[in-house]
């Protein structure tokens, strides 16, 4: 039974739903963070549900929380989003899809169900299983991890009372972090933050965001062509 197709799945099914699980814990902070940028229970739920892409969604909620324009949370959150399109040019071949689950497998495509599809790529059956297994178990569990933490949120009032004001700020050090990993990430991230510290004075809120993210953007691109 451990041989057959059906059972090497079985540990694939089971990552993915751990993966799942993690993050919709950290959809509980998204939540909270949304209420207490200024949306709605709804508003939220609605990001979550439609643009689900982590770190686009906390960079929109964030630029708007700190007083900036619907556009530039909108670029921002585009810049950072921008990259599960290449994710499914890479992804286009092994899944090879027809018809409505097109839009289905792109709502899907994002850094988790993309990692895990290509750490199972040895066959083609076992990278589909860990794209779908993955996709969907994150998009179920962020969804419901949001809807807890934006309802636990409105609950509670005035959020600067217990802090979540901060969380803001915390949300996007707990994605960056990880991502820190050599002398070029570093680089990158310095060369962002130094942009928002000199523009944050300068300009209206939004837009340091905003040009960090284009600075990230284009160190991105140099990086490609070199290689």
């Amino acid at each position: 039974m451990t041989n057959s197709p059906e059972g090497s799945k079985r540990p694939i099914t089971t990552s993915a739903i751990g993966i799942g699980l993690a993050t919709g814990a950290y959809g509980l902070s998204f939540g909270a963070i949304s209420v207490a940028s200024g949306l709605s229970a709804l508003q939220t739920q609605t990001l979550s549900l439609l643009m689900f892409t982590g770190a686009s969604q906390f960079a929109l909620v964030g630029v708007l929380g700190a007083g900036g324009g619907a556009i530039a949370a909108v670029l921002t959150a585009w810049l950072l989003g921008a990259r599960n399109g290449l994710y499914a040019l890479h992804l286009a071949p092994t899944l090879n899809l027809r018809g409505l689950l097109k839009p289905v497998a792109a709502q899907l495509t994002i850094d988790e169900s993309t990692a895990m599809s290509i750490a199972h790529d040895h066959t083609t059956t076992h990278s589909r299983h860990a794209f779908w297994a993955t996709g969907i178990s994150v998009y179920l569990l962020w969804n419901i991890g949001t809807l807890l933490g934006a309802l636990g949120a409105s609950a509670i009032g005035d959020p600067a009372v217990f802090g979540l004001d901060a969380a803001i700020p915390a949300g996007f050090l707990a994605l960056l972090w990880p991502r820190l990993r050599d002398r070029t990430a570093w680089a990158i991230a310095a060369g962002g933050a130094t942009a928002a510290l000199v523009l944050t004075p300068l300009t209206r809120s939004g837009v340091p965001v905003l040009a960090s993210a284009l600075i990230a953007v284009f160190a991105g691109y140099r990086l490609r062509d070199r290689t």
